[in-house]
């Protein structure tokens, strides 16, 4: 009988699902798969410098364009370098498809190329993982394992196929009996995903009890996260019914439109500015969507929401895990908002806009944006370099990185629409900014991307350049370039008087830039901010990439940063903060703020 391939099997899948990029590095188990994406109209394969980038390029087209990505591996060392970013899609809620290879399940041999128990190491990270032993099961594994990674929660799926599926999946039928239960010696999973559950809907109950707890406040604030979403327009209609300001999450900057008078801030408590805390110090409810209360929304989990708390989210997982809730809510945003605007317009005319707070909110986020702008003594001042970039690509989507570079963005933007603003947020995984970003110029094609790169992030994933200037797509990648893991070396000149370890060595970015293709734009003046970036306009234009070498000055620290460090300092006992001031005045009296290499 005539055999198809099992690849073509898995492209007629990847494509019914909708998935325009498949990114990874091929090898000799998969180069059946490589050589029939190379025939497909709607896949585009994008090979890598690194699997670590292919993850993070799939992080970033879902985050920016909502685009399912797939991540194409080898077995062992491909997925293993590829598992940062996979992790990181874990924890951060982010899509995924993982497309891994196994070794082959039908010679009965041992210590095969490449053989690990791969999924085993994927399952912590994955809400699945799979591993079709038939070729009649590839196509509805993938298509499964798709349907699964979108479904909420969302995060990744890993499909494990055999090398061997890869080239028939037509069988006899005494064949299909002789591999039935054939695997390659590690522990059994499914073959298929189950569907997925729909998504859960509040109850009646729950929406009159939110509706009552919220008309009787004074002043009820919302807090959301990347999970609200999906709520839309519907976020901004509920606001302005409460007429209550609204803080977000890192993850969530942008799901509220921040133009918006009553948006606040990206974040609360001690992490947030005065003037922030202030307005919360005013509510007396706290409705939040979409978001888990984690360690870095929450600034080190500073940040305690006015009570009573109505929690909402699509997972029951998170309700009450961190802070105890009021009234618990499972359900998807935007069921749950449009059900709540329905059950308040019974019960409210609609408040009116509240010219106090919307000034004090106005006049606070001022204040709070210049009071960083002082610096740049040294350098380029993280908040001239924010608002300019912004004045310059309105539409662009901002890609940072692990460390001091999110919460200086995070703070000094001002977005309007969610798919703006992708950072690596729970896992915080370095090297993430320069493939993000390729990937959301990927996800928004004509749309200019721009990668906000600490010098030390950047030595791991910088080579991913490359990938920009062959595909000719117009991302900006801003290094900031300090010489330091500022991040880490601002803790320890706070907690320690001395920097160990943070050093970054100085290297020359404009010839690995010119290595890579790439133009090179030096600027270490504020004078200069909008020369080099009207350059850089006219480069992006053509489509081409391009990197500026900025030479930044971190003097001032986030409002983050001093928040983390009052938040967790106050947390210890007084004798453990006795030792961190006795130690750290003791080494300035003795010879100054050190910093050592090792």
């Amino acid at each position: 009988m005539s055999r198809r391939s099992g690849a073509g099997a898995v492209v007629r899948a990847l494509e019914d699902a909708g998935i325009g990029f498949a990114f990874g590095i091929p090898g000799t188990h998969n180069i059946e798969l490589w050589d029939r994406l190379a025939e497909s109209e709607r896949v585009t394969a994008i090979p890598v410098t690194d699997e670590q980038s292919a993850s993070f390029m799939a992080d970033g087209l879902w985050r920016a364009s909502g685009q399912l990505g797939c991540v194409n591996v080898v077995p062992g060392a491909g997925l293993t370098h590829a598992l940062s970013g996979i992790a990181e899609a874990w924890l951060d809620g982010v899509p995924m498809l993982v497309l891994g290879c196994g070794i082959r399940t039908d010679t009965g041999h041992s210590f095969q190329l490449h053989d690990v128990d791969q999924l085993a190491i994927a399952a912590p990270v994955t809400k699945g993982v799979f591993r079709p032993l038939r070729g009649d099961q590839l196509y509805e594994s993938v298509r499964a394992a798709c349907e699964l990674a979108l479904a909420p929660p969302a995060g990744p799926v890993m499909v494990e196929v055999p090398a061997n599926l890869y080239l028939g999946i037509e069988q006899t039928d005494a064949e299909r009996a002789e591999n039935s239960g054939a695997h390659d010696g590690h522990a059994p999973v499914p073959a298929v995903p189950a569907p997925p559950p729909p998504a859960p809907e509040a109850n009646r109950e729950a929406i009159e009890r939110a509706a009552s707890i919220l008309a009787g406040a004074r002043r009820p604030m919302l807090y959301v996260g990347l999970g609200a979403a999906p709520a839309g327009p519907a976020l901004t209609e509920l606001a302005e019914l409460l007429e209550s300001p609204v803080f977000t999450t890192l993850s969530g900057k942008g799901v509220f439109p921040e133009t918006h008078p009553l948006s606040v801030w990206p974040g609360g408590g001690a992490a947030a500015p005065p003037f922030a805390r202030q307005v919360a110090s005013s509510c007396d409810a706290t409705l939040a969507i979409g978001c888990r209360f984690a360690e870095v929304g929450t600034g080190s989990y500073g940040f305690a929401p006015p009570r009573p708390l109505i929690h909402v989210d699509v997972d029951s997982r998170v309700l009450g895990r961190n802070l105890e809730t009021d009234l618990p809510v499972t359900a998807d945003s935007a069921g749950f908002v449009d059900s709540l605007l329905r059950e308040l317009s019974n019960v409210l005319p609609g408040a009116e806009p509240d010219p106090a707070l919307r000034h004090s909110i106005a006049a606070g986020l001022e204040s709070a944006l210049q009071d960083p702008a002082a610096a740049g003594e040294t350098g380029i001042a993280p908040a001239l370099l924010l608002s300019a970039l912004q004045g310059r690509f309105p539409d662009a989507s901002f890609a940072t990185d692990s460390g001091n570079g999110t919460f200086l963005a995070a703070e000094g933007l001002r977005l309007s629409s969610p798919g703006r603003f992708l950072a690596p947020v729970d896992y915080s995984c370095m090297g993430y900014s320069v493939p993000a970003a390729i990937g959301a110029a990927l996800g928004r094609p004509g749309q200019v991307s721009i990668a906000l790169v600490g010098d030390g992030a950047f030595l791991m994933t910088g080579l991913e350049m490359l990938t920009a200037a062959i595909r000719r797509l117009p991302v900006l990648f801003v290094i900031l370039r300090d010489r330091e893991l500022a991040q880490i070396a601002q803790f320890q000149s706070t907690a320690l008087n001395r920097r160990t370890g943070s050093r970054v060595p100085d290297y020359d970015l404009a010839a690995i830039c010119s290595g890579a293709g790439v133009e090179c734009l030096p600027l270490a003046e504020n004078e200069r901010i909008d020369e080099v970036l009207a350059a850089a306009a006219t480069i992006l234009a053509e489509p081409r990439p391009v990197t500026i070498d900025l030479a930044v000055d971190y003097t001032r620290k986030s409002w983050f940063t001093r928040g983390v460090v009052r938040t967790n300092f106050l947390r210890l006992p007084w004798s453990a903060r006795v030792r961190f001031v006795a130690r750290a005045l003791g080494r300035r009296l003795s010879g100054g703020d050190r910093t050592d290499l090792n």
